[in-house]
């Protein structure tokens, strides 16, 4: 079998492997080789694609109802508010 070490491995990086391996009842060598297992079986599945990523992140709705329905209602539920008077302290 292969030999690999790492060297100047960030303490912080370390300290979170120490701590997954432990979860995981495993050594700190057993752990590295199940990450390294599971990314490189399919690492298709560990690529983030930025736009999807922001879907997910953003959601959406569904309505039946059409644009102008939308703003017109909108509109209708606008209250009046005070917060922007003139001695609202954030806007002085």
């Amino acid at each position: 079998m292969a030999i690999l070490q790492v060297r100047d491995l960030n303490d912080g990086l370390y300290f979170s492997l120490k701590q997954l391996a432990q979860l995981e009842n495993r050594s700190i060598s057993q752990e590295v080789i199940s990450i390294l297992e599971k990314y490189l079986s399919n690492p298709t599945l560990f690529k983030n694609n930025p736009t999807q990523e922001f879907l997910k992140l953003s959601s959406s709705w569904e309505d039946s109802r059409n644009s102008e329905d939308i703003i017109s209602d909108i509109k209708i539920n606008r209250k009046n508010t005070k917060r922007f008077e003139s001695n609202h302290v954030v806007f002085d």
